[in-house]
């Protein structure tokens, strides 16, 4: 009878080892594409930023072109 106990007690301890490395890994995993949403984030408004810059830069040089065709 002893020995049932011992071994259920093994079984449990086992168990409770196995789900805390599955929870681990799925706490990492999670973590992982918090931080991927972060970057994606970033490199949107990076995007956004060097975009604007752009076409602010276009705009200057239609500008000038304007100009200098009035000359």
């Amino acid at each position: 009878m002893w020995v049932l106990a011992v071994i259920s007690v093994m079984a449990v301890g086992a168990i409770a080892v196995i789900t805390d490395a599955h929870n681990e890994s799925k706490r990492i995993e999670v973590n992982k594409l918090t931080k991927e949403i972060e970057l994606e984030q970033l490199r949107l408004e990076n995007y956004d930023k060097e975009t604007e810059k752009m076409r602010l830069e276009l705009e200057h040089s239609k500008q000038i072109l304007l100009e200098h065709n009035q000359k």
